[in-house]
């Protein structure tokens, strides 16, 4: 980890851009694109095609560090080569932006009203691979569903547990615990989570930061105290399903929040569209979602 990659993700202007789609929304990611499942067969050729869009938004001109602070990688992502170059190494080296890893393994069975993570084996291994690759930190997601006090618990637990072993590791850890936008009751899972994510960024030692990666709020600023927090670097928002432009009007309703959004970058980017219309597209996304995190 830099200085300069601490100092631009803590408070350098931009977003951060989610390629980190895996095998289980990898299918819908490239439907978005306007690549069709019967048009490869198995995972292998899967990969491939989603690295290939991925090579195509972050070798685009208008991905850079001017508006672009970071990109979150899958793990193959970050194993495989843009330009002849590893992919982190790529991002940093030439395009100045700050390279993440997703590291969870998706999410478990639904308990009172949250998913948590699936157990992440070999996760040491794999953050001493990521260091050695170049990576900053990392990112991990779990579900709330519903305002249940047990279940919000228990999600923000286990994200600090397994985020004390990435800031072990020397990488810094985004937690992710997302509240489901269609939840019933997401205003009141909003309150427990602030205050469980609280209590823990509390109770870090000094010089330990995490990031945040968070559903936009129902009442704006909700989470203003959190972005204050001197052990929390920097609050990120994940779009969660809303459309480009709402989750642009949300985003710029919350000052201090920064986008960390995936399915609102890429809306529009299609494979079938020539590389002068897919940048230009792109770039009016990276345009939006950069003015609506500059607020």
């Amino acid at each position: 980890m830099s200085q300069s990659q601490r100092e631009k993700v803590g408070s350098a202007e931009g977003f951060i851009a989610a390629l980190d789609q895996s095998g289980g929304s990898t299918p819908e990611a490239l439907r978005q694109y306007g690549v069709e499942e019967a048009e490869y067969d198995g995972e292998t050729e899967m990969f491939d095609l989603i690295h290939q869009m991925r090579t195509r938004i972050m070798t685009s001109p208008n991905f850079t560090g001017d508006k672009v602070l970071g990109a979150i990688l899958f793990e193959q992502t970050m194993d495989r080569e843009v330009q002849g170059k590893g992919t982190a190494d790529f991002l940093w080296s030439e395009r100045q932006v700050v390279p993440f890893l997703k590291v969870d393994k998706g999410l478990a069975d639904e308990a009172n009203g949250a998913q948590l993570m699936k157990p992440i084996p070999a996760l040491d291994d794999l953050l001493s691979r990521a260091r050695e690759k170049g990576v900053f930190g990392t990112k991990m997601r779990s579900v709330v569903k519903i305002a249940d006090p047990a279940g919000v618990k228990a999600a923000v637990d286990q994200q600090f547990e397994v985020g004390h072993q990435i800031l072990n590791a020397g990488l810094v850890p985004i937690i992710e615990p997302e509240v489901d936008i269609h939840s019933p009751s997401k205003a009141e899972a909003e309150e427990l989570l602030r205050s469980a994510i609280t209590e823990h960024a509390d109770g870090l030692a000094p010089g330990q930061e995490v990031m945040l990666k968070l559903t936009l709020p129902e009442q704006a600023n909700f989470y203003s105290d959190l972005i204050a927090h001197d052990r929390i670097l920097r609050v990120v928002a994940l779009s969660g399903g809303y459309s480009k432009d709402d989750a642009n009007r949300r985003l710029a309703e919350n000052n201090g929040i920064i986008a960390s959004f995936s399915r609102a970058l890429a809306e529009g980017l299609s494979a079938q569209q020539s590389d002068e219309e897919f940048n230009t597209m792109l770039g009016r996304s990276i345009d939006a979602i950069h003015a609506a995190s500059c607020t």
